[in-house]
């Protein structure tokens, strides 16, 4: 198509024509290369209260806070994110089990963390530095459920952090199994 071919099928177009075409693409542009942000680039809307039972409490540099400088989680705020699943082995257990529950990087993203370092603090007082950069090459899972039952203080629960180590042979590293906190109940952002 020609110069003149263009100026006869638009002949009443200005740059204020193409203007809210243009503010068009490049919101289009920036809503699609946000799904690529890293997890502190990614905005949060308002968390809420708990209505349940305190199952986790998230600390630190994050965004979304509902309690005293922290994010509380009961049951069923952890529930309303996407839910993961994964079919592995541990070191702890026999055979391969299912886990369910909700990836750490969405987690970590509901809260807006900022960092580059997870202290995992567990109801026994294990704890232990993770870096942040495991939740974002791995599909590490905050699991409240194995194998369908629902995980109890007394057996791991409430919360485990949950490592694919079946899929990734990097993972079999012994330094990986002490990032597997049971027991869960305390996530430090730093």
């Amino acid at each position: 198509m020609g110069d003149t071919d263009m100026a006869s099928s638009h002949d009443t177009f200005s740059l204020s024509d193409a203007a809210p075409r243009l503010a068009a693409a490049v919101l289009l542009t920036l809503s699609g290369a946000m799904h690529v942000l890293p997890l502190s680039a990614q905005t949060t809307d308002a968390l809420s209260a708990p209505a349940g039972d305190v199952i986790l409490e998230v600390r630190g540099t994050i965004a979304a806070i509902n309690a005293d400088d922290a994010a509380l989680f009961d049951m069923e705020m952890l529930e309303a994110l996407p839910p993961a699943a994964i079919e592995t082995s541990t070191s702890v257990t026999d055979g391969v089990h299912l886990f369910e529950g909700v990836l750490m990087r969405d987690l970590l993203a509901r809260v807006g963390a900022e960092g580059e370092t997870v202290s995992a603090i567990a109801l026994n007082d294990y704890a232990i530095d993770i870096p942040i950069e495991d939740f974002e090459r791995f599909d590490v899972v905050l699991a409240h459920s194995m194998d369908g039952e629902r995980l109890l203080p007394s057996d791991k629960g409430p919360l485990w952090i949950v490592y694919p180590r079946d899929q990734h042979d990097q993972l079999q590293d012994i330094r990986y199994d002490y990032r597997w906190v049971w027991q869960l109940y305390q996530l430090e952002i730093r």
